[in-house]
Formats: structure tokens, C-alpha cells, sequence
């Protein structure tokens, strides 16, 4: 893996706090500890997007006149037919 350094600036009030924050995720490394922050947050971008999605589907299904349990009656049947 190739690396680049770049820099960004942290508020002194927060040094402390990233310090606490890389020992515990990072294992003391700066680098380490941001990856895994990218990680986590992209896990939550992931969870919006999905909260966003399901919105959407339930709203699509309450204007057809759909429940949740005709939902799961259409994807048996799909299921079935793919088998």
C-alpha cells in the first residue's frame, strides 16, 4: 500500500481527545486510527443510504395500498420462482 502524508489542523481543546481516541482504535498510530475511523463512518453512510431506501419503499408501498406483509408475500414468490 502506498501512502501520502497530508495534514489538516485539530483544535487544541481536541488534541486530548484524539490522543485518548488513537490509543484506544489506533493502538497509539495516528494513520491506523483514521482508517478505522473511515471505515466506521462509511458504515454509517451505508446505514443512511439504507434508512433512505427503506423510506422510500415504505412510502412507495403505503401509496399502492401495500403492508409490509404483502412485501414479504411478493419476494416469496420470487424466491420461488428462481428455485
Amino acid at each position: 500500500m502506498s501512502s501520502r502524508t497530508i495534514g489538516f489542523a485539530v483544535a487544541e481543546e481536541d488534541l486530548e481527545r484524539l490522543g485518548r481516541l488513537t490509543e484506544k482504535f489506533g493502538k497509539g498510530n495516528r494513520s491506523a486510527f483514521l482508517r478505522e475511523a473511515m471505515r466506521q463512518m462509511e458504515t454509517v453512510e451505508r446505514a443512511e443510504r439504507l434508512a433512505g431506501l427503506q423510506a422510500y419503499g415504505a412510502e412507495r408501498s403505503a401509496a399502492a395500498g401495500l403492508s409490509p406483509e404483502d412485501a414479504l408475500d411478493v419476494v416469496r414468490r420470487v424466491l420461488r420462482q428462481r428455485l
